[in-house]
């Protein structure tokens, strides 16, 4: 069995040559991260939800669980999954909150949560509190799925996905309240490129309050901050049928 929880390494947005390349960030509790099984692959093995817990390194909340054969793993808990509630990775797996099953044996109209890609790579879609996909329509191998941002998606129908919608929806409304708070979060103020001199960015400078004072924004190494900053063409573009800006 394989270790649940390891201490979290602070690197405080510095790379391996110890330069500060994410800025704002620094300074946060002490915590551990929680080995999440986003693959699901104990396939046919029942498993019984032992615990809810918090999970500081997400949004969602989190759910121990023991399995038949002695095996403990974490998974997201969905809205409804309770202590004691069996769950199950399987094909011919019943369509209930916490069951894993592959894309193309799920009911057209169900919402699902840490959808997979690619086969086997594990859930990289919709693993934040309060998101659900729905399953849209199938076509060949492939299903699609509407997205919680409107975008429409094509993915291959023996990638897994779990039943249900992700708990924590409140997460959003949450207020942090004080400074203190982002600080234990590991987020370092903030300051705006205008209010700064012109040596430590291209917006400083002017008297009293002045604007940008250049054609378009920049970042605080001069390059763009704002248009296509990155690659145009990516492999999976090609899977999306609508996107979720109009």
């Amino acid at each position: 069995m394989n270790r649940l929880k390891f201490i979290k390494k602070k690197h405080s947005g510095r790379d391996a040559s110890g330069q500060v390349s994410v800025r704002h960030q620094g300074g946060e509790q002490k915590r551990f991260i929680r080995v999440i099984d986003f693959k699901r692959n104990k396939i046919g093995v029942e498993g019984r939800v032992a615990a809810v817990e918090y999970d500081p390194n997400r949004t969602a909340e989190i759910a121990l669980i023991h399995y038949a054969d002695g095996d403990k793993a974490y998974i997201l808990r969905p809205l409804g999954l309770n202590v004691n509630d069996m769950i199950k990775s399987d094909a011919n797996a019943e369509i209930k909150t916490g069951n894993a099953l592959p894309l193309k044996d799920i009911p057209l109209g169900a919402i699902i949560h840490n959808v997979e890609l690619t086969p086997g790579r594990g859930g990289q879609m919709a693993r934040g509190a309060g998101t659900g996909v729905i399953v849209q329509a199938k076509e060949g191998d492939f299903v699609d799925l509407r997205l919680p941002s409107g975008e429409l998606r094509r993915v291959d129908g023996n990638c897994f996905a779990t039943i249900g919608t992700l708990g924590n929806i409140d997460w959003k409304n949450e207020v942090l309240g004080k400074a203190g708070r982002s600080r234990h979060m590991g987020i370092r103020p903030k300051v705006r490129g205008t209010a700064q001199n012109p040596r430590s960015h291209p917006h400083g400078g002017g008297e009293g309050r002045s604007g940008i004072g250049r054609k378009r924004p920049m970042t605080y190494a001069g390059r763009p901050a704002v248009g296509k900053t990155r690659k145009k063409n990516k492999y999976s573009n090609k899977y999306i049928l609508q996107r979720r800006k109009k």
